[in-house]
């Protein structure tokens, strides 16, 4: 379905060449999604999404991911394993057999990680979250998942919240329908405010900022419908975060090739899951999911003009 694009430059930054070794892999795991931040320490926490490579891409993660914190000294990486900060845990809780999708953020005077789980031998994904004084821990978890205005499966949380605490949080269903909610803190009560955000498209992934004073979608076209191109990120707009999203001028901020400094490209079988690392009102770095056909891995690049947010 075609829509009108929104007003405007849409002042996309070109993406500069990484490291081959860079980025954040571990031996014997697939490693998806990728949520980082600086903390206190100076260090970089990249928390991601594991399973085991024996179950399979992408489906081990139904009932094997958990979501790891990882560290490093700078933004490329190589990260190094760090802990498990949510993992299985007794059955009969909403997250007890899985959890993944992790979004990370500053709020209440510590920090905050929604993330989608999974209640052993069900097939209905909920978003729900931890939050802690650190980014170090202690995690606490809620033994109940967050209740958005919707009863329906609950996919890619992505929040933007405001000066005052309260936010506004994109997450999508397992038919790619993207869906919007509201709240005046993290802990709710949640509002649902568009339940179909973009009509006749499949999105995903989503990333969700403010910049210019106005909303904005990172996330990916999985079916082109955006950008012609499957899976391919694009960004999308609005003048009220809630309704009238429309695609931007230059829509496209990554494809699936990666240039490596040393020389040379990767072709990605599949890059998924964007996040951009924020310093001082920029974003300098954006981060993706990719799986080369035999194993994922997250892998940062970084923007060649910093796009002030």
């Amino acid at each position: 379905m075609s829509r009108p694009r929104v007003d405007g430059a849409a002042s996309v930054p070109s993406i500069a060449p990484a490291p081959r070794d860079s980025g954040f892999r571990m031996e014997g795991w697939h490693v998806w999604c990728g949520s980082v931040i600086r903390g206190e320490d100076g260090l970089y926490h990249l928390f991601a999404s594991r399973w085991p490579e024996a179950t399979g891409f992408p489906g081990g993660y139904f009932q094997h991911s958990e979501i790891v914190r990882a560290v490093c000294e700078n933004p490329l990486g190589p990260y190094h394993f760090a802990e498990v900060v949510i993992g299985k845990r007794s059955p009969g809780k909403w997250d007890s057999a899985m959890a993944h999708n992790p979004a990370i953020y500053r709020a209440g005077g510590g920090y905050v990680l929604y993330y989608i789980g999974l209640d052993e031998g069900s097939s209905f994904r909920r978003i729900g979250l931890a939050t802690a004084p650190t980014l170090r821990g202690p995690w606490v978890r809620r033994d109940e998942p967050l209740h958005l205005g919707l009863h329906d499966d609950a996919n890619n949380p992505s929040a933007c919240f405001a000066a005052d605490g309260s936010l506004r949080l994109i997450w999508r269903n397992a038919a790619l329908k993207v869906r919007l909610s509201s709240a005046p803190s993290f802990e709710g009560p949640y509002r649902l405010e568009n339940e179909d955000v973009w009509p006749g498209a499949k999105l995903e992934d989503f990333y969700f900022f403010k910049k210019d004073g106005a909303w904005r979608v990172l996330c990916e076209d999985n079916v082109g419908a955006v950008s012609g191109h499957e899976r391919w990120g694009v960004l999308l707009g609005s003048a009220d975060g809630v309704g009238g999203w429309e695609a931007l001028p230059r829509p496209v901020v990554y494809d699936h090739t990666i240039h490596w400094a040393e020389g040379g490209t990767f072709e990605a079988t599949r890059r998924e899951r964007p996040w951009l690392l924020v310093e001082q009102g920029a974003a300098t770095h954006l981060f993706t999911g990719v799986w080369d056909g035999k194993r994922a891995w997250n892998q940062p690049v970084p923007l060649e003009a910093r796009w002030p947010l």
